[in-house]
């Protein structure tokens, strides 16, 4: 029998991987802070569960998730100020319940944010330099599961996301005097997300640290102009800067060593 999986946070990426995972023969279970979505994941085959972590304590019932898997990919993100703030206490009780329930196995969505104002090529063997509140947040909660030898845990540092209903250019779009317009994008689409997460579960990649990015880096400047115009909106405009900056460039040198393909190109059709 597969290892049964578990989804802490069933949002814009959780939900669907769920639905991928049983897709492929995974018993899947999966948590969500809204009790109206509990029957829409019991809909998709995915057992559902209602559980909200905070600062000092937990609503729902944790252990009892975590008593139902093998595997927990926590997805659950930092937020911004408070809310990044009191992360930290929150992914410190999760990982007591994780040890609690003799969990062996962690795959912890972080993001490239980590890398902070880092210029030039970053690798997955860049030293982080968080700048924001959320990304240091993330940072501590990936050493918490990362370094703990009774862990089996592999973390994925996603790039922007991107997908339906969600593109940075639709907020971007009409702004003016916008800066870093050379700057390169690092970007993967949704489907590439559910394709890495899915085959790190399938094939056992556990113990890596993974940069998740597509490999293609055009600039700001003309890549958001082109979505733009390919979506029918108005253009972001950038100021004009010095030459020679590219900003940070992500690169996924552990998936090319693990004979990884992304698939699904950032220039991908609107939806």
């Amino acid at each position: 029998m597969k290892p049964r999986v578990g989804i802490l946070g069933c949002g814009w990426l959780g939900f669907p991987l769920g639905r991928k995972l049983i897709s492929l023969g995974y018993p899947v279970s999966g948590t969500t802070t809204t009790k109206a979505n509990l029957e829409v994941l019991r809909g998709e085959g995915i057992k559902p569960f209602y559980i909200e972590l905070f600062r000092d304590g937990v609503k729902g019932h944790l252990i009892e998730f975590l008593n139902e898997i093998d595997i927990l990919v926590i997805n659950v993100p930092p937020g911004r100020k408070k809310e990044a703030a009191d992360f930290s206490s929150k992914m410190e009780q999760l990982y007591e319940a994780c040890r609690i329930t003799h969990l062996e196995k962690v795959l912890f969505v972080s993001s490239t944010s980590v890398y902070g104002n880092i210029q030039g090529e970053v690798s997955e063997k860049t030293e982080v330099r968080p700048a924001s509140e959320s990304a240091k947040s993330l940072v501590a909660a990936e050493a918490l599961f990362s370094k703990d030898p009774t862990l089996e845990c592999t973390v994925v540092r996603f790039g922007g996301l991107i997908g339906p209903d969600r593109h940075p250019v639709t907020y971007l779009s009409g702004q003016h005097n916008l800066t870093n317009g050379d700057d390169a994008v690092n970007l993967i689409h949704l489907d590439d997300c559910l394709s890495l997460l899915s085959t790190i579960i399938t094939e056992e990649w556990w113990g890596k640290l993974i940069n998740a990015v597509y490999p293609e880096h055009p600039i700001k400047r003309e890549y958001y102009t082109r979505e733009a115009h390919l979506r029918g909106l108005p253009v972001p405009l950038y100021k004009k800067e010095y030459a020679g900056r590219s900003g940070k460039v992500i690169s996924s040198k552990t998936l090319k060593s693990l004979g990884f393909e992304f698939k699904t190109h950032i220039d991908h059709p609107v939806e």
